[in-house]
């Protein structure tokens, strides 16, 4: 829990294609929230992977736990509120094992990894908010169709599925801090002000019962 009775740090987790990003330009409007996005756009690496997993997946790993450590400490130093497009833990918990035990990662570059995860996190404290966006694959891949993004194209089912795998499997267990789970099968708060209005009012609940606790 950030210090000086002042909640610093929301940040919002979930698969490829959950609506992460739609969800964190939302919120940041509606709360008045400075937004932190993840940088896919100015990524020297993310094409590459996604032409050649095995080759680029150290370097892309590497680049988005740097970027991500990084916002954190400007977070946690900055004097506001600041929401954040996917945690530094979906890295190390979801993507990089997920790349190694596909083959797509050696042993000797995800141990490298994690060592330098744990050293990182062992300085930073988690969220104070974590909004995880529960998605199933139909859904996913129907957001994903809709961005057009080129390199998202060639991705594949398994992939996607080995990911909302490892993500179910982290939210059961993610124990760091406060935690509000959204069902994206079953609202769309993108394109209906009713549903993004429900999740405004849950996140308001939750942050309500944050303050309240400091």
């Amino acid at each position: 829990m950030s210090t000086n009775n002042q909640i610093k740090h929301v940040a919002i987790a979930g698969n490829i294609g959950a609506g992460k990003t739609t969800l964190c330009t939302m919120l940041g409007k509606h709360f008045g929230w400075e937004v932190h996005y993840e940088s896919t756009d100015d990524n020297p690496y993310l094409s590459d992977f996604y032409e050649d997993m095995q080759r680029w997946s150290f370097n892309l790993q590497i680049y988005f736990l740097h970027n991500r450590y990084g916002q954190i400490l400007k977070i946690q130093n900055g004097d506001h509120t600041v929401i954040q497009d996917r945690t530094i833990y979906e890295d190390a918990y979801i993507f990089a094992p997920n790349l190694h035990d596909m083959g797509l990662m050696t042993t000797r570059d995800f141990d490298n990894y994690t060592e330098l995860f744990e050293k990182m996190t062992s300085q930073i404290q988690p969220p104070d908010l974590l909004i995880y966006l529960k998605a199933g694959i139909g859904t996913l891949v129907a957001h994903i169709e809709d961005r057009g993004r080129d390199y998202e194209g060639s991705m594949s089912l398994d992939y996607l599925k080995r990911l909302n795998q490892r993500y179910e499997d982290w939210i059961e267990k993610y124990t760091a801090g406060n935690i509000l789970i959204i069902d994206v099968d079953s609202i769309d708060f993108a394109n209906k002000p009713e549903d993004l209005g429900m999740v405004i009012s849950q996140v308001d609940a939750k942050l309500h019962g944050l303050f309240e606790e400091m």
